[in-house]
This record gives C-alpha cells, structure tokens and sequence, in this order.
C-alpha cells in the first residue's frame, strides 16, 4: 500500500516514533474509515496548547495505559485530530506543526497558509 500525501503533496513523513503516535499507532498520522477525529496533524507540543486542550476536554497529558497513550509532553509530537488543531488555532493556542508529517486530509479543515505559519522543521526533533 502506498504511502498518503502530506499538506505539501509529497509523501508522508513519520510523525513520532516516542512516543509513538498515529490512529494506527505506526508513527504517521494516517487515517481510515475507522479513525472518527482524523488525527492527521503531526503537531510539537507546546505547554500552552496541552493547557488549553485540556480546559476544552481533550487531556493529552495524563498516561492512559489501557489505551497504551504515554500523555503528551511539550516537544513531544504528536498526531492530532484537525478539527481540535482548528480550534486551538482560533483560540490562539495553536501548536508548531510538521508539514511533511501532516496528513493531505488537513487541508480540508484548516487552510494550507494557517499550517505554513505554524510549521516546524521535519528534522527538529
């Protein structure tokens, strides 16, 4: 099976490999008939957006070992659903992200330039 497209039209980078990351928990922020949230944006933690997630539900930091979830650090990336990127970025909270590292499917949410001016280094980590 081929490798999706990233934002960038190229082929998917890994997001994070530790913690490892991905509705398929492979490292990539692919996504599938059975991932509801789209966890297509490959985002580097920022202390920040873990606090606002958290106040609007969505707790990245605390382990949930029966979902095998390590909770999210700052510089920890991680795949993250569009639709909460979308949310924290109107709030003004948006996280760095990876664009090679983000899946195409993104761009249906949120526009190509709001990811460009939020993007990091694929190398960074």
């Amino acid at each position: 099976m081929p490798m999706p497209k990233n934002v960038l039209g190229t082929e998917l980078q890994p997001c994070s490999m530790d913690p490892l990351t991905g509705f398929y928990r492979d490292g990539c922020c692919r996504t599938g008939r059975d991932d509801i949230g789209l966890h297509v944006v490959c985002i580097q933690a920022t202390e920040e957006f873990l606090e606002f997630s958290a106040q609007v539900g969505n707790d990245l930091s605390t382990p949930i070992a029966m979902y095998e979830f390590p909770g999210i650090k700052p510089g920890d990336r991680w795949c993250l659903c569009a639709e909460r990127w979308k949310q924290a970025l109107e709030a003004g909270k948006a996280p760095p992200i990876v664009l090679e590292a983000t899946h195409i499917s993104a761009i249906e949410f949120v526009d190509l330039e709001d990811l460009q001016a939020h993007a990091v280094e694929l190398m960074s980590e």
